[in-house]
C-alpha cells in the first residue's frame, strides 16, 4: 500500500478497517545474499539501499530487540553537515542531501524539520575556529552564515547574553540543519525494504559467526543458523562484541550518552542550539518538549542508562546558557551506547574476513549520518569498492596515520 491523500481517503471512507502493517515481522530463511546485523537506522537504511539502488532483495535484518529500540530511537534528533574536514564534509553533506528527498525516496513522513542549526561562539579565538569552519563549509558547497551578537540575539533572544560566565559573541548557522523524528526514521526505512522483499526478523539475537578459511558463511542466532554470502556488523556500540566473535579488537570503545526532554511546553525555540561554552544542545520536539543532551559518560559501559554527574553537568550547561529552563520540569532521561572510535569519526571498510563488513565508530554522529551511512555501506557491500564520498573512513587509517581528527583531540575517543 502507497501512503498518499488517496490512500487517506479511501481508508477514511472505510472506517480505516483496511490499513496493513507496515513491515511484516518475518522469520529467518535459511540463507540470504546479504545479512545485516543490526536493525537501527543504518542497517534498515543499507537494507533499503541495497534493495532500491542495487537490486539486491534477498537480505535480510536481523535485530536482537523489536525495530526502533536502540540508539535510532534513544537520540536527540539533530541532523546537519557543517563539519570542518575533507574527510567529513562531503560525507555529512550527502547525508543531508539524503534527508531533503528522504520522504518522497521511502514514502513515509519521517517529520524532517530544516529548522536550522545554530552554533554559539564566546570568545574571539572560537570565533576564529567558526569562522575557518563555515569557510572551509562554503568551500565545499555547504550552507554556512557567521552570525554576531546582536544577530543571534535577533534569533533566540532569551538566552543569556550579558550576566553568564561565557557571554555569547555570536554564533556559526546552518539554515538547512535541524531535526528529524528519529522514530519515524526507522519505521520508514523498515517498511521500504520490506516492500522491496528484504526480511525484517526481530528478537533474534546473533550467538556467534561462523567463519570457513578466512570467509564468513553465516551467524549463529537465537533462532537457529543463518547461512549467507556476505554479513554487515551495523550494531552501533555493540560492534566490539560482534567484531571480537570474528577474532578482531576494534579501534572503538563503547560509553553511553544520555539525552533529556522536559514536559510539554508552547513553541519557544524554533530551532538547534549548541553551547560553545560546554558540550549542551537543545531543540524543541514537534509534541513540544524540549530535547537535550551534552557529553558521555566517562567510563566504558553498555549499559542503556545514565548517572547523576552527567545530568548535573548538562543541567549546568543548560542554566548557563537559558537561565529560564529552571522553571520547567524535566520528564525523563535515557542512555544508548555510543561506539567512540580513536579520532571521533566513522569506519565503514571490509574487514580481514572476506564476505564480511563492518560500518562502526559512529561516536555522536550516527542519527545525521543514517541515510548516507546506509547509503554508502550498500555500495561498498553491493560493488566491494568504497563510495566516493565515505573513501576516508578506512578501518586501517588508524595504523597508517590517515586519521581524521575533527575535533583534534587526539586518539582519546571519550573526549570526541
Amino acid at each position: 500500500m502507497r501512503y498518499s491523500i488517496f490512500s487517506l481517503a479511501a481508508q477514511t471512507l472505510a472506517g480505516h478497517r483496511g490499513w496493513k502493517p507496515a513491515w511484516r515481522d518475518a522469520a529467518p530463511k535459511a540463507e540470504y545474499d546479504v545479512l545485516i546485523i543490526g536493525g537501527g537506522g543504518h542497517g534498515l537504511a543499507t537494507a533499503h539501499y541495497l534493495a532500491s539502488r542495487h537490486g539486491i532483495t534477498n537480505v535480510a535484518v536481523i535485530e536482537k530487540g523489536y525495530i526502533g529500540s536502540g540508539n535510532v530511537g534513544r537520540n536527540t534528533t539533530i541532523i546537519r553537515s557543517n563539519y570542518l574536514l575533507p574527510g567529513n564534509t562531503p560525507f555529512y553533506e550527502h547525508s543531508l542531501k539524503l534527508w531533503e528527498g528522504l520522504e518522497q525516496d521511502i514514502n513515509y513522513n519521517a517529520m524532517v524539520s530544516q529548522r536550522g542549526v545554530l552554533n554559539l561562539y564566546h570568545s574571539d579565538a572560537q570565533r576564529d575556529a567558526y569562522a575557518r569552519r563555515g569557510n572551509a563549509m562554503r568551500l565545499a558547497g555547504v550552507d554556512a552564515d557567521l552570525l554576531d551578537r546582536e544577530q543571534v540575539r535577533a534569533m533566540v533572544p532569551f538566552l543569556n547574553y550579558e550576566t553568564g560566565r561565557f557571554p555569547i559573541q555570536g554564533g556559526l548557522l546552518q539554515k538547512r540543519g535541524g531535526s528529524v523524528r528519529h522514530d519515524a526514521v526507522a519505521w520508514g526505512y523498515a517498511r521500504a525494504a520490506d516492500q522491496r522483499g528484504v526480511d525484517i526478523v526481530q528478537n533474534c539475537e546473533v550467538t556467534g559467526l561462523t567463519i570457513a578459511n578466512g570467509r564468513i558463511t553465516g551467524v549463529e542466532t537465537s533462532r537457529g543458523p543463518i547461512r549467507a554470502k556476505k554479513v554487515a556488523l551495523a550494531v552501533a556500540g555493540n560492534s566490539s562484541r560482534l567484531a571480537a566473535m570474528a577474532g578482531m579488537r576494534l579501534p572503538i570503545e563503547t560509553h553511553v550518552l544520555q539525552a533529556f526532554v522536559s514536559e510539554g511546553l508552547k513553541p519557544v525555540i524554533d530551532n538547534v542550539v549548541t553551547y560553545g561554552a560546554g558540550h549542551f544542545y537543545i531543540s524543541q520536539s514537534d509534541k513540544g518538549g524540549l530535547v537535550f543532551g551534552g557529553d558521555i559518560d566517562g567510563y566504558n559501559s553498555y549499559a542503556q542508562r545514565g548517572n547523576l554527574p552527567v545530568i548535573e553537568d548538562v543541567m549546568e550547561s543548560a542554566m548557563g546558557l537559558w537561565p529560564g529552563l529552571g522553571r520547567i520540569r524535566m520528564l525523563r532521561h535515557w542512555g544508548g551506547v555510543m561506539d567512540m572510535s580513536m579520532d571521533g569519526s566513522p569506519i565503514i571498510d571490509h574487514t580481514p574476513v572476506d564476505g564480511l563488513y563492518l560500518n562502526a565508530g559512529w561516536c555522536y554522529g550516527g542519527f545525521k549520518a543514517t541515510p548516507a551511512s546506509g547509503f554508502c555501506f550498500a555500495h561498498l557491500i553491493a560493488r566491494d569498492e568504497p563510495h566516493p564520498v565515505a573513501t576516508a573512513f578506512r578501518l586501517d587509517r588508524f595504523a597508517t596515520g590517515r586519521v581524521i581528527d575533527e575535533k583534534g583531540a587526539g586518539a582519546q575517543p571519550n573526549l570526541h
